[in-house]
Formats: structure tokens, C-alpha cells, sequence
């Protein structure tokens, strides 16, 4: 499946949500719907403030375009997201009757559209998702890689003790 001219611009948007997610320590992962090439919604991911685990940036827009549009059938929609879904939000997208899903980064630890597993695809399912993979792939990688870069500089720099050698303990002067 070919990516269309309009693609890279709705994943640039996207990317534009995956970038705002970490100013709010969230990862970066972004995700817009569009439909007749207009953008009914646009999330990051909102797991860590709203400590909801279903909280990912597609089950967010999923959820807001489906109230917007008054229908839970997002038949004539287009997904766009910087991560390949998981088997959660790619099941979400196959009972949200999606019509295409682009998504950036592959995802090898947790993707469910053609890395782990491949739901999009499973033909005993009524639905059938036309998927495009990789599109942005470097940007929407460098954003995640740099992110986590910075978690786990943060929490080394938390674990080093203090020059006074007393690691933060209260104690004599």
C-alpha cells in the first residue's frame, strides 16, 4: 500500500502532537484523524497525567471523533500516529470501522500491524484496516529515542551521590 500526497502532510501534524507530549511527561506519540481531508481530532498520548493505561493517543482521538462526528463507525477515516499501534489500540481501530491507518516508527517491543503481530490483516475479522508503515519513520524514531535518552540520563544524574558524600541524607554539617 502507497502512501497518497496528502499523507506526509497529516503525519507532520502528528509528529507536531508527538512533540508536545513530553513538555507534559508524556511520550512522544502523536496521532491525528482526518476525514475528507480535514482533521476531526489530534492527541498525545495522556497515560502518565491522567494515569488511565488505555490513555494512548489513538484511543483519545478515536474516542473524540467519534463523539464529534455522532457516530462510533469512523468508516471514511484516515489515522495517522508516529508509533505502530499496539494490540489494544489496533483493536480499537478495527471496531472504530477506520478505513486507513499511516503510522511512523515500527514498533518491535509492542507493534500489532505487521511487527509482533499483525491484527490489521487477520482475515477471520469482518474489518479490513489498508495499513502504510514507516512514513516520518527516522523523526517519529529520533523523538522516542531522545526522549528515553533523557529519562534515563535524568534518573543516573538521581542516582549519583552527592559530592558531599552524603547522598542527600540529612546529617551533621
Amino acid at each position: 500500500m502507497r502512501s497518497n500526497d496528502n499523507d506526509s502532510q497529516f503525519m507532520e501534524l502528528a509528529l507536531q502532537q508527538a512533540r508536545l507530549a513530553p513538555r507534559v511527561g508524556e511520550v512522544p506519540i502523536g496521532a491525528v484523524l482526518v476525514v475528507d481531508n480535514l482533521v476531526i481530532a489530534a492527541a498525545h498520548n495522556y497515560r502518565e497525567i491522567s494515569q488511565d493505561p488505555t490513555a494512548h493517543a489513538e484511543i483519545i482521538i478515536i474516542r473524540r471523533a467519534a463523539e464529534q462526528l455522532k457516530t462510533w463507525r469512523l468508516t471514511d477515516s484516515t489515522l495517522y500516529v508516529t508509533l505502530e499501534p499496539c494490540p489494544m489500540c489496533a483493536g480499537a481501530i478495527m471496531q472504530a470501522r477506520i478505513a486507513r491507518l499511516v503510522f511512523g516508527a515500527w514498533d518491535p517491543k509492542a507493534g500489532a500491524c505487521g511487527s509482533i503481530l499483525d491484527i490489521p490483516s487477520e482475515r477471520r475479522f469482518n474489518h479490513r484496516v489498508q495499513v502504510i508503515g514507516g512514513l516520518h519513520e527516522e523523526e517519529s524514531r529520533r523523538l522516542l529515542q531522545e526522549f528515553f535518552q533523557s529519562k534515563r540520563a535524568i534518573l543516573s544524574e538521581q542516582r549519583r551521590p552527592s559530592p558531599s558524600g552524603s547522598e542527600g541524607k540529612p546529617g551533621l554539617f
